[in-house]
């Protein structure tokens, strides 16, 4: 089985005139967070996905945490097109949580450790 590696960017612009708004815009940030999506800017963030069928059952999830307030917009993107990203000024980010490299731990080492 092939598996495509897919990038979803998601750009938003949600008011914060009024304490509401604020708790708003905290709350939807702190969800992206907590499901995987890393901050490039301040209302630009990504997060690398295994195939199309992650990238729409992802899509579904934040329509059910939308908080229906401001401009919310997303972008699918190939993670070879995400990588030829061209940055004008900044450093790209190297996170291991910014690349498609797994991790993948199986047990115990030839010593016993975990």
């Amino acid at each position: 089985m092939s598996y495509r590696y897919m990038r979803l960017l998601l750009m938003f612009d949600m008011p914060t005139d009024s304490a509401q708004e604020r708790r708003a815009y905290r709350k939807f940030r702190q969800y992206l967070l907590s499901e995987g999506f890393i901050m490039h800017q301040y209302s630009v963030y990504s997060k690398l996905l295994l195939n199309d069928t992650a990238n729409k059952a992802m899509i579904a999830r934040l329509k059910d945490h939308n908080p229906k307030t401001g401009s919310i917009s997303l972008l699918t993107v190939t993670e070879k097109q995400f990588s030829r990203m061209i940055y004008l000024s900044g450093e790209k980010n190297m996170d291991i949580s910014n690349s498609d490299t797994r991790l993948v731990f199986l047990g115990e080492n030839e010593y016993g450790e975990i």
